[in-house]
């Protein structure tokens, strides 16, 4: 089984997304942590998360996925964007205690001239910073478009990233389809070599989640830009192999196309008829 969703608003709390994601059909959702443009989180409401986590106990959602504001840039040259994010980071997961068992997703960072080696060293130091020993959320690393000096282009730098890190069994990874499309990772024609490529550097136990998303530029552009399903050169027939692709099912596909929450909800009733016509 999959889990199908898509990033919902977190603006009335835990209860109110799960709430909308079984109106629009969808059994996870992503959120965003606080503004994605950064600024600080709002207080924390513990019985609405407990009533998030009983749902999740039911059996109505399943794990579900916070993603760490854009402004956040963990390998930052400047000393002062790196502790915004330390900060950041360690706040977040903080609250997420509340929610245990589900998933913190970030984008690994830009090192901004500093280099590759050197951008991998300082988000590997910045996780070992902000997880904490006892750790009910799983971080998951993102991979990245490879646009401009962006850290997890390749498999290698995200294995390189997890490699450093002092825990290296509280992280995994969150494939996005768009950015390894454009990274070069050709999913159209070659799903399984792409995952074979995964599973041998990474392994595909370290994979805990999807993106699915269509792509606005032809594989390889490293531009990284969001296309609904079916309108991009990824293309509907290469997403249905994926949400259907026997290596990567019980992990949360959530959408981030450039949607509405009815657009969201086309797409995932979409996927459901074609999975379930076995398309």
């Amino acid at each position: 089984m999959v889990y199908f969703g898509c990033h919902l608003s977190s603006s009335k709390g835990f209860f109110a997304m799960a709430e909308t994601a079984r109106r629009i059909d969808a059994d996870t959702f992503q959120f965003f942590t606080r503004n994605p443009r950064g600024g600080k989180a709002k207080p924390m409401d513990e019985q609405d998360a407990a009533k998030l986590a009983a749902v999740q106990t039911a059996g109505v959602l399943g794990p579900v996925i916070a993603h760490a504001p854009y402004t956040i840039n963990p390998c930052s040259m400047e000393e002062r964007t790196r502790e915004f994010a330390l900060q950041t980071m360690t706040d977040d997961l903080l609250r997420l205690e509340h929610i245990p068992g589900n998933f913190y997703n970030f984008h690994p960072g830009s090192h901004v001239g500093q280099g590759t080696e050197k951008g991998i060293e300082l988000t590997a130091k910045t996780l070992d910073a902000v997880i904490p020993e006892q750790c009910g959320t799983t971080v998951l690393l993102e991979t990245m478009a490879g646009k401009g000096s962006e850290i997890g282009g390749s498999f290698e730098e995200l294995r390189e990233i997890l490699d450093r890190v002092r825990h290296p069994e509280k992280l995994g990874v969150c494939l996005d389809t768009c950015h390894v499309h454009d990274a070069g990772y050709d999913i159209v024609n070659d799903l399984d070599g792409v995952l074979t490529a995964f599973d041998a550097v990474i392994g595909l136990d370290r994979l805990k989640a999807l993106h699915i998303n269509d792509s606005m530029n032809p594989c390889g552009a490293r531009k990284d830009r969001h296309e609904k399903l079916g309108q991009g050169h990824i293309g509907l027939e290469a997403v249905i192999r994926i949400a259907t692709h026997p290596a990567l099912q019980g992990r949360p596909m959530v959408l981030e196309t450039p949607n509405e929450l009815d657009g969201y909800e086309k797409e995932i009733k979409l996927l459901r008829e074609r999975i379930g016509a076995g398309l």
